[in-house]
């Protein structure tokens, strides 16, 4: 019998807490310090894509050509046509109350549309130095004092600049709501739970502070992998989910050993061998998933990983050393601030209970139908279509800015997103060149699958030229698809093509080599992950059975959660749930995130729950009354870990963009599956069915390390426990009761510590 690791580190915390307190506090403040000082690097523009868009991108950056702000007005007649009074005195009103602004630096000729009935006026924004006076401001009043002069047409205003304002306001708002919101939430739910207000804040605290020290270190990383401005978020998003959790965990097996008749230092003895234990495997499992990230092949990922792994190792780490430490420190004093609340029932009890007996009885019927609920709700993922949402997709459709480019793109087909060609030349300026750019322009018309006006903008000092094609179709539709590849395989090639390098960026060009990327990377990812997380639960379970199980477990919780999410937001199902509509399409990237994240933060629950089956195993008691007792006991930490997790993805669901509400429903229903019909239904069923299978082990794999649960010298023929001897009173610590951890003997100096 050996003490494990967790529990080595919960006696020296609990020896020397004002050691761990405060080593702590000082990790937190010199990483943030540290943090503050390197600051954070974001990502290049081009560091944010892959492919032929990534690299024109680049072209432009290194050559230092700044990327003007150029705007749309559309003027949209109604019952009135191109030339008529109304149209005319609604266009001159646009220019001249927009050239009144003084910060512009050019007009295009006015372009109407097929139809006659819409006009667009094309300017460019004066570039400005960082600190001075935004121009968007004073083009927007302009375009609504001619909107005000002329209430017979409808004018808006859609281009780069105000695209970008918009996102950076909405990301800016909605991201401040979150983080506030988070943490005021968890802390109640936690106060629910344990019914104490110290109790309910040890979790929020240590997880926020995890938070702000892994954020430090993360703004020291960044200076070798760059990360994207929202990194911090999701990392909050973990951060929180994962901490809070564990604390839970921890405090709860504590508070429940209290409850038992434990002194103080045996409690906590016992949940840090036991609960410890879980954490370091559940955070281990989590890190080794959100390692899978980084064979992406995409920076974005690869930062993701950065961020969620450094803020998992902190918070798992102040679990499992400081936490001891300031319960050590605050012993029953952390039930300080208990609010009266409703007298709960006990462990057996409950609307677990209650499921838990018929599962239990019919343990295949409940097996069967909870499997075909799964897979009924995972069944719409079959017809799952990802790209990179367009603004019509991203921006809520009453947005003002919304409704203005899906009427642009309707007259205007292409315009308001175009492809983009970057010749980068020896010489910008030679006939052979020029002579390409105009035959690229020619034979783009007479295709059928590119529209007028095609501007080109040439910038003689770095030789390089741009090229705005639009693209027939609705922007990312199958006709502007096969637009694309007809201008990348064909157009460019056989001119300039010839003679320079010609890379095709824009909107949809970089989405289609996005998703290019992440359907070369999804298999490899997947099969990490999987892997990996069936050796980790192989070797702490010592149960092929049991590894293969939370595989398969997770799985169908990650289908049943993608059906969903294809559901509600590729067909448009519910829609008034989440305040959007169906918009075709995932993100591109949400898919493979959402599969890492589940994949890793679902371990929590299982380890969790499958322990305290195999202590209970461990004791002699047959498998069936020990899935009982494994999942009665946890139902309650379970429950409130899950509705935290549920609450803080939730939160995300609310924001404005359309990313971040698929990002949101897809955690929170994962969540609350893998919490409720997996581990309530799902889970005992299939274990109850396996019975002693469950702790399955050949021979020839013996020789696995023993750092899971009780003795492991003492196993059967297929690595099945033998017969469990009796423990004496060492110690003198009289019967530690049911479920108790053999304490050592009574010459180790401090707090008892468990053996397992």
């Amino acid at each position: 019998m050996k003490r494990n690791l967790a529990a080595t580190l919960g006696g020296w915390s609990a020896r020397h807490r004002l050691t761990a307190i405060l080593g702590w506090l000082l990790f937190v403040v010199l990483a943030s310090v540290l943090g503050g000082m390197s600051g954070q690097v974001t990502m290049a523009d081009h560091e944010q894509g892959t492919g032929q868009s990534a690299r024109a991108v680049q072209i432009l950056d290194e050559a230092g050509v700044e990327d003007t702000d150029e705007e749309t007005v559309l003027i949209s007649g109604g019952a009135h046509a191109a030339g008529s009074p109304e149209m005319a005195r609604a266009v001159a009103a646009v220019r001249a109350n927009v050239q009144a602004t003084g910060v512009i630096t050019g007009m295009r000729p006015d372009v109407v549309s097929k139809d006659r009935h819409h006009i667009i006026v094309q300017l460019t924004l004066k570039e400005v130095p960082d600190g001075a006076p935004d121009p968007l401001p004073a083009v927007e009043d302009a375009v609504a004092k001619a909107q005000r002069d002329n209430p017979s047409v409808e004018i808006g205003e859609f281009g780069g600049a105000s695209a970008d304002a918009w996102f950076d306001k909405a990301l800016g708002s909605d991201f401040q709501r979150a983080e506030m919101t988070a943490l005021p939430l968890a802390l109640g739910i936690l106060l629910v739970a344990f019914g104490a207000l110290l109790a309910a804040v040890l979790p929020v605290l240590l997880a926020f502070t995890a938070f702000l020290a892994a954020g430090g270190v993360l703004a020291v990383t960044s200076h070798a992998v760059h990360v994207d401005d929202t990194t911090n978020s999701v990392m909050l998003l973990m951060g929180l989910a994962v901490g809070v959790d564990y604390c839970l965990f921890y405090l709860q097996r504590e508070r429940e050993e209290r409850a038992r008749g434990r002194d103080r230092e045996t409690a906590l003895a016992i949940a840090a061998a036991t609960s410890g234990r879980s954490v370091l495997v559940s955070g281990l499992t989590v890190m080794v998933a959100m390692a899978g990230m980084f064979l992406s092949g995409l920076l974005l990922f690869k930062g993701f990983a950065v961020a969620t792994i450094l803020v998992v190792l902190i918070a798992m780490l102040g679990s499992v050393t400081v936490l001891p430490a300031l319960l050590s420190l605050l012993g029953d004093k952390v039930d300080f601030g208990r609010i009266p609340m409703p007298r709960r029932r006990g462990t057996g009890g409950g609307v677990v209970a209650a499921l838990l007996k018929p599962v239990l009885a019919r343990p295949g019927v409940a097996a069967l139908l909870a499997a075909g609920v799964l897979l009924a709700l995972a069944a719409p993922a079959l017809g799952m279509r990802t790209e990179q949402l367009g603004i019509d997709q991203q921006i809520p459709p009453g947005e003002p800015i919304a409704k203005t480019y899906t009427r642009l793109n309707t007259a205007f087909p292409g315009n308001s997103e175009p492809a983009q060609v970057v010749v980068k030349a020896r010489d910008i300026g030679s006939p052979q060149v020029r002579a390409a750019i105009e035959e690229l322009r020619r034979r783009a018309v007479a295709s059928g699958e590119m529209n007028e006006p095609i501007d080109v903008t040439v910038h003689e000092r770095q030789n390089i030229a741009e090229i705005e094609v639009p693209l027939a179709g609705a922007g990312a539709d199958d006709t502007s698809k096969h637009a694309l590849e007809t201008l990348r395989e064909k157009i460019v090639p056989e001119t300039v093509g010839r003679v320079a390098e010609a890379p095709v960026t824009g909107q949809l060009a970089w989405s289609v080599d996005y998703n290019a990327r992440l359907g070369d990377a999804i298999v490899p990812v997947f099969l990490f992950v999987m892997g990996i997380t069936f050796l980790l639960m192989l070797v702490f379970f010592r149960s092929v059975v049991i590894a293969a199980s939370a595989i398969v477990l997770n799985l169908l919780s990650v289908g049943a959660a993608y059906g969903v999410m294809v559901a509600v937001f590729q067909h448009g199902w519910g829609d008034s749930l989440v305040g959007t509509r169906g918009a075709g399409a995932l993100e591109s990237w949400i898919p493979l995130f959402v599969f890492v994240v589940l994949f890793g933060l679902s371990m929590d629950y299982h380890v969790f729950v499958v322990s305290r089956i195999r202590e209970a195993y461990d004791r002699g008691v047959p498998t069936t009354r020990a899935v009982a007792d494994g999942v009665r006991s946890t139902a309650g930490v379970v429950t409130s870990a899950a509705v935290i997790m549920i609450a803080t993805f939730g939160i995300f669901a609310t924001l404005s963009m359309q990313d971040f509400k698929q990002l949101g429903v897809g955690l929170a229903v994962a969540v609350l599956i893998d919490a409720t019909v997996v581990r309530v239904v799902l889970l005992p069923a299939v274990m109850s069915l396996l019975g002693r299978a469950n702790w399955y082990l050949p021979r020839w794999l013996g020789w696995l390390p023993g750092v899971s649960h009780g003795d492991h010298g003492d196993h059967g023929e297929h690595g099945e426990p033998g017969r469990h001897r009796e423990h004496s009173d060492r110690g003198g610590h009289g019967d530690l009761g049911e479920g108790a951890l053999p304490m050592p003997p009574a010459e180790v100096p401090g707090p008892p510590v468990p053996q397992v």
